[in-house]
């Protein structure tokens, strides 16, 4: 039994480093409403994902002024998506998100830095 247990460890050892290689790169970016309006929802998911899963804000918004921060999962090329009050929404498509530090809305749409 304690046979098993040794040779099983280098297996556990390489399945909890596995999560740390799926993310080659810092994946954290701030998200900063430089609108004159408040977003009701924002969305970040792979690209490779057909749609977007969960709105990042939850029950909370994103006032004019105010910005947040926020970390992607993985190292790929991601697709954003902000919606405001009114519903009007803006998209950016595969970005590299290993090459960016802030996504910004303003009234003209989104970009990322």
């Amino acid at each position: 039994m304690l046979r098993r247990f040794v040779l099983a460890l280098p297996l556990l050892a390489a399945s909890a480093l596995a999560p740390a290689h799926a993310q080659r790169c810092d994946t954290r970016f701030d998200f900063v409403n430089n609108s004159r309006s408040t977003v009701s929802e924002f969305y970040f998911d792979r690209s490779s994902r057909p749609d977007f899963t969960r709105d990042e804000l939850g029950n909370d918004v994103l006032p004019p002024g105010r910005s947040m921060r926020f970390s992607a999962m993985y190292s790929e090329p991601y697709d954003i998506r902000a919606v405001l009050e009114n519903g009007q929404r803006f998209d950016l498509n595969r970005i590299d998100i290993c090459s960016i530090t802030r996504v910004v809305l303003t009234d003209r749409g989104l970009s990322a830095q």
